[in-house]
């Protein structure tokens, strides 16, 4: 599966900047959430959404038995090793340990990326060790 352009995949999501934090929205400077904001990027990039997305939990801490985000993902995109993550990568975050993947950030560089982060909105940031180590899924965007 050809990939898309990693330089058109920043582009697209720092257009999202300051976009304010929206639970299960998508409209870029309106209102979003991290998957929103992943959303909103996989339709500029690659196009129309391939199917809707259930109401989620907002829960970082929920566990259960399946990966539901990680499960989405793979249905659209390649999967990738965390550590080979290159800039343009869609990760997701497992925010607690034993927990499921939750969160969701687009690497923009080899130590930043950018998410959108309850009451700061859309943001890029560094990467620092304590999200790196948080990394459990790592996908590429394909292209159109």
């Amino acid at each position: 599966m050809k990939t898309a352009d990693p330089s058109l995949v920043i582009a697209v999501a720092r257009s999202w900047l300051g976009t304010p934090y929206h639970d299960q929205a998508s409209l870029r400077r309106v209102g979003c959430d991290c998957l929103g904001l992943a959303r909103g990027v996989w339709r500029e990039v690659v196009g129309p959404e391939p199917f809707p997305i259930p109401p989620y939990s907002r829960d970082w801490g929920e566990t259960g038995p399946r990966e539901v985000l990680a499960q989405g993902a793979r249905r659209m995109m390649p999967e990738i090793a965390p550590a080979d993550a290159p800039p343009g990568a869609l990760v997701l975050f497992r925010m607690m340990p034993r927990a499921i993947a939750k969160h969701v950030g687009i690497l923009t560089g080899p130590d930043t990326f950018l998410h959108a982060y309850e009451r700061l909105g859309v943001i890029e940031e560094p990467l620092t060790p304590a999200w790196r180590r948080r990394i459990a899924f790592a996908f590429v965007f394909p292209a159109r």
